[in-house]
């Protein structure tokens, strides 16, 4: 029996980390058949989807599939190459902010000229900036290591960058993206070694900031007050976040049973996008929603633990890579819950990997590919010292 078990050839090392994948194709194709689900109803009753039901279905359909073959060939690209890339890829996102803002070329919908008509769909630059920053905030910091300590050399060239992106967001507006960035560039300099009296600095000034907005924004302030008490105008600026808790309420433990939401028939605004968790609740319940925020977790997880063995292997540009679109997909999926529960202001921002929208399925599926490529080059690493 000993000679049997020393004759049985042990099973190769996982190539790639099985936890993250398919974490995150579960919620790819759980997001389809939801955003499904919640824009039936809305899908029959347009004049532009030509009243077919599986309108959104169908191009949440094949955004997948370009998201999918769009990570496939991401994945094949060394870090080394992103590296290189990264700072044409940040110009690039800025110049597509800057064209997006042009009257005649960008295209306005809710009073936001957020997106770049591109015939068949919708190109919305800030979805790629995110990617975009994760690289180049990386790239930045790995080369400005060895002044980390110097708020003017390190710090002041980066704040530049964010301040030019903050001001073409804000133009947009887009106020859900600029705080995904600000986070994302902040993030990834204090893993960089960014003084911790500098971070803390940062902080209260980017909340004085955040207050200073919402002061001189009328639209800003009508949230907040819908937020902190949506009953009180629930036909008004508590809209939204009366008919998203309605359907939490709804849902209780298991859910009124999938397709059978009320909220998602004309009640409740971006149920396929925004406030698609809201649909999850009500007709998955609490089950449901505690399942998307496990496999939310496990993939923040498992973006920290790859950044890790990253830098324990000395390869700070694929940590903070790694750790940046932890960074990334955990603030914005925080958010977006955060406002489906009620316990953040209404903000449009959408659930990553799972709401409709092309730019962002696109995004996030060449992020969590350069992800497995940070590990896959890991592992290949430490195959080769053990051997």
């Amino acid at each position: 029996m000993l000679i049997q078990a020393l004759d049985t050839p042990r099973r190769a090392p996982s190539e790639v980390d099985y936890a993250l994948l398919w974490s995150t194709l579960l919620l790819l194709f759980f997001g389809m058949v939801m955003v499904y689900s919640a824009s039936i109803a809305i899908a029959e009753a347009g004049k532009f989807t030509g009243h077919q039901p599986a309108y959104y279905l169908v191009r949440h359909s094949i955004f997948l599939c370009i998201g999918i073959i769009a990570a496939a060939v991401a994945f094949q690209v060394p870090l080394a190459a992103w590296q290189q890339m990264a700072p044409w890829l940040f110009v690039t996102g800025v110049v597509l902010l800057i064209v997006v803002l042009i009257p005649g070329v960008g295209r306005d919908v809710n009073g936001a000229r957020r997106w770049l008509p591109l015939g068949i769909a919708n190109l919305q630059p800030s979805e790629l900036m995110k990617l975009f920053v994760v690289l180049y905030a990386a790239d930045y910091t790995v080369r400005k290591m060895a002044v980390m300590h110097n708020l003017k050399k390190a710090f002041a060239p980066m704040a530049g960058a964010m301040i030019l992106v903050t001001v073409l967001l804000l133009k947009e507006p887009d106020f859900g993206a600029f705080v995904v960035i600000i986070s994302i560039a902040i993030g990834i300099l204090f893993l960089g070694g960014l003084r911790a009296r500098y971070f803390a600095v940062l902080i209260v000034l980017l909340l004085a900031a955040f207050a200073v907005l919402i002061v001189v924004s009328p639209y800003r302030r009508d949230r907040i007050f819908g937020f902190m008490d949506p009953w009180a105008d629930a036909f008004g600026r508590g809209y939204q976040l009366s008919h998203a808790l309605i359907a939490f309420g709804r849902g209780e433990l298991f859910g009124v049973g999938l397709g059978a939401s009320v909220e998602k028939l004309f009640y409740l605004p971006e149920a396929h996008t925004d406030f698609l968790l809201a649909v999850i609740a009500e007709e998955l319940g609490l089950v449901g929603v505690l399942i998307v925020v496990a496999l939310f977790a496990l993939i923040i997880q498992r973006a920290f633990v790859i950044g890790r063995q990253a830098v324990a292997l000395e390869r700070l540009y694929p940590a903070l890579v790694a750790m940046g679109i932890g960074i990334w997909i955990g603030v914005q999926g925080f958010i977006n819950m955060g406002v489906n529960m009620g316990l953040l202001p209404t903000k449009g921002l959408t659930l990553p990997l799972m709401s409709f929208g092309g730019s962002g399925i696109l995004a996030n599926c060449v992020a969590l590919a350069i992800l497995l490529r940070v590990d896959w080059e890991n592992r290949q690493l430490m195959r080769g010292a053990k051997l």
